[in-house]
C-alpha cells in the first residue's frame, strides 16, 4: 500500500489511477492525517457480493417465528 499527501495526489492523480488499476491502494494524506483511500473496485465488488450471499444463506436458514403480533406504539417504545 502506497501513502501520498493530497497535493501528490494532485498532481499525478493519472498515474494513481493507473497503480490502483493494478490491484495496489493508496492513502491520501491532509496535513499528515488520513482522509481518503483509494483502492481498486472490483475487490470491494467481490467482496460485497459474497458478503450479500452469506447473509442471505444465514437468513434462510433461520427459522420463523409463526405468530403474529400487532404491536402498539407504547409496546414499541417500552
Amino acid at each position: 500500500m502506497s501513502v501520498v499527501n493530497a497535493s501528490e495526489a494532485n498532481r499525478s492523480f493519472s498515474k494513481l489511477l493507473r497503480q490502483v488499476a493494478k490491484g495496489e491502494s493508496i492513502t491520501v494524506l491532509s496535513h499528515g492525517r488520513p482522509v481518503a483511500m483509494l483502492s481498486p473496485v472490483s475487490n470491494q465488488g467481490r467482496d460485497r457480493e459474497l458478503s450479500r450471499q452469506l447473509l442471505l444463506k444465514r437468513l434462510r436458514l433461520q427459522p420463523t417465528r409463526e405468530e403474529q403480533h400487532n404491536w402498539t406504539r407504547d409496546e414499541l417504545y417500552d
